[in-house]
């Protein structure tokens, strides 16, 4: 497996920084063409709790978000290093290829050309999901991956239908397994090249650990190019909050989540991009599992358990 920063690395020939973003967007299942409320685990923000506002023009959505990646900087200059900036533009919260029900596409692909022009911008990444992606929509991507470096992010979370009826997913996994041939047919097609990443969870209620190395293994076998894996966890103001509550389900332990990414991590080839083995969830609203809110010690952890698996 390579890591997200030594496969920007290699493309790049440096150092790159992601920096979110919001697209303005909703999703399918909160707007009422599928249903409201989203999945079951997703914020009110729509899982981009650290995005700039979405008022803003995406210029200033940037600007701010570059100024504090400047922190770290500031810091390394300090240091004596020789730092350049490049970035990746992250489109991240609720699904930005989704143009709503008035079906507005024009908006998002004027949104992403300007991304890409902004100052020190490489490339784009765009959060989305796999029944959101238009024949129209996958043309333009594909025509802009001929002229920029392009990432688009599907929410997968698990291959157990029944789990992700609970989660209120709304997309069977036929529909992800063609979404991922789509965007590499359609990259094809013109010359460019799309990558793509799978969102998946591990602890999702109802999930066994067959059925969480069974996701791993479907989003290996549809052809993905990266993978993200984070541990369920419980926010404020969702309905799995209200569940969790009732006590219909546990969070999975620190011990039992590194054991699970242990075994996932042997399932993926060379030549697999792993993005994250590890969430981030915002500390204000975390209700559950607390060790989560430690992101040094799960990182210094995760690094650990790597280092084990390469010796």
């Amino acid at each position: 497996m390579i890591s997200v920063s030594d496969f920007y690395k290699k493309i790049f020939s440096q150092k790159v920084y992601k920096i979110a973003v919001d697209a303005g967007c909703t999703c399918p299942n909160r707007d009422g063409t599928l249903g409201y409320g989203g999945c079951i685990f997703c914020s009110q923000s729509g899982s981009g709790d650290f995005v700039p506002g979405a008022s803003l023009p995406v210029e200033k959505q940037i600007e701010e978000a570059k100024a504090l990646v400047e922190r770290k900087f500031s810091r390394a200059t300090a240091r004596g290093e020789n730092v350049s900036k490049k970035y990746i533009v992250y489109f991240q919260n609720f699904t930005s290829t989704y143009a709503g029900q008035a079906g507005d596409e024009a908006r998002l692909f004027d949104l992403f050309e300007r991304a890409c022009a902004a100052p020190e911008v490489v490339g784009i990444a765009i959060g989305t999901r796999p029944d959101c992606l238009s024949d129209k929509m996958l043309e333009f991507l594909a025509r802009l991956s001929t002229r920029t470096y392009l990432q688009i992010e599907l929410g997968f979370q698990t291959a157990n239908e029944k789990t992700a009826e609970y989660c209120r997913r709304g997309f069977k996994n036929e529909v992800y397994l063609a979404a991922v041939r789509r965007i590499h047919a359609a990259a094809e097609s013109c010359g460019g090249f799309i990558h793509v990443v799978t969102h998946i969870i591990f602890g999702l209620p109802g999930d066994s650990e067959e059925d969480m190395m069974k996701t791993v293994k479907s989003a290996l076998a549809a052809g993905t190019d990266g993978i993200k894996i984070t541990v369920l966890y419980v926010v404020g103001g969702t309905d799995l909050a209200a569940d969790y509550r009732a006590g219909k389900f546990k969070t999975l332990t620190n011990e039992e989540y590194f054991s699970l990414i242990q075994k996932a991590v042997k399932l993926l080839p060379e030549n697999m991009v792993v993005h994250r083995l590890t969430g981030d969830p915002p500390k204000r609203i975390l209700i559950a599992p607390e060790w989560t809110a430690n992101k040094r010690a799960v990182m210094n952890e995760l690094s650990s358990l790597i280092a084990k698996y390469y010796t």
